[in-house]
């Protein structure tokens, strides 16, 4: 029996090296923003909480940084009811882990994805998406700027491309010009031919003609509808009474895209429009198109702030002000030495 026993310390020795490298490796904790009920950024806790564990098709990702959206602050305001509940939609970072079902992603990739509202979880140090929902990471641009993109320039290019189908030699009206739709939606309009009219306040009207705009519009000085006549596309990315005014303004067969409301369809009846409202959804191979035209340096995520995420309180005081020049990106952890 004495022969035994050098294999039974060897298996032993080799057991207990284990355990403390298979903890280590998956700690059952992660540090994130929590809500644990609905209110005010009061409400934004940064607190531990459990880590999330990848399903068959679902990707784990070490987020390096996570965008907030005006959908954030609803959100956070009464739209769940759910709690505990971590909050964010948009997120850039690296794959940690693969559920057993994925076959396009692998530990080490630098990805973005747009969260689905089910999913959620963005305002953390891990985050779990469908790999449906995730595309490998613009080269050109670094994670706070690619977490500026998923939601933002998804719903940018579903209401103009999808939803109106705009092409070369057409004409758009984008309001909003430089909010974090509106950025994305006057590139995406340029890269595909389209003459582009934006609205936008005074202090950026500089912004919308350094991207592109063909006509840049000061609402606070100058009516859309007394300058604005027979455009093909309206995309209505603000509040207010701009949709309502904006059915004039189209040409007959003319398509208003509204992602703060659905259009009229009295408006439209009368007008000989179409219209539609507008709820994005996460979409992979958007999201691997928009990779494309920012490494084609057609396209370049504005972000008017990068913040630590114990700021989050702060970026929803700002993104609640409606008035964020471009996008305000989180910084959750710093990148990865190459």
């Amino acid at each position: 029996m004495q022969f035994l026993k050098p294999i039974c310390w060897q298996l032993l020795i080799v057991l207990v090296a284990a355990f403390p490298l298979a903890a280590a490796a998956q700690p059952a904790t992660m540090n994130a923003i929590v809500l644990h009920q609905s209110g005010g950024p009061e409400v934004l806790k940064y607190e531990e909480a459990p880590r999330p564990q990848p399903k068959d098709d679902q990707v784990l990702i070490r987020v390096m940084a996570a965008g907030v959206n005006p959908v954030d602050v609803f959100i956070r305001e009464g739209r769940i009811t759910r709690f505990p509940f971590i909050p964010g939609m948009d997120v850039a970072g690296v794959v940690e882990q693969v559920g057993n079902k994925v076959t396009k992603f692998k530990r080490g990739d630098a990805v973005y994805a747009f969260l689905s509202f089910e999913e959620q979880g963005g305002y953390a140090e891990f985050a779990v998406a469908n790999q449906d929902h995730i595309a490998l990471k613009p080269k050109s641009v670094d994670f706070e700027k690619a977490a500026a993109v998923p939601l933002a320039a998804t719903t940018a290019w579903q209401a103009l491309v999808e939803k109106a189908g705009l092409s070369g030699g057409q004409t758009v009206l984008i309001h909003g010009g430089s909010g974090g739709v509106g950025t994305f939606a006057v590139q995406i309009a340029k890269a595909r031919g389209a003459k582009v009219i934006a609205t936008a306040s005074t202090a950026n009207q500089d912004l919308l003609k350094q991207l592109g705009v063909d006509q840049p519009i000061d609402y606070t000085t100058t009516k859309f509808d007394d300058v604005v006549k027979d455009v093909d596309v309206v995309l209505n990315a603000v509040r207010g009474d701009t949709l309502a005014r904006s059915y004039g303004v189209v040409k007959k067969g003319g398509i208003i895209v509204s992602i703060t409301g659905p259009p009229d369809p009295a408006e439209l009846d009368k007008h000989g429009i179409r219209g539609t409202g507008l709820g994005a959804h996460p979409d992979a191979k958007i999201l691997e198109e928009l990779a494309k035209l920012i490494d084609a340096g057609k396209i370049r995520p504005i972000v008017s702030a990068v913040m630590p995420i114990v700021d989050v309180a702060k970026a929803h005081e700002q993104i609640a002000s409606r008035h964020t020049r471009g996008k305000i990106v989180l910084k959750v952890a710093e990148a990865p030495k190459e």
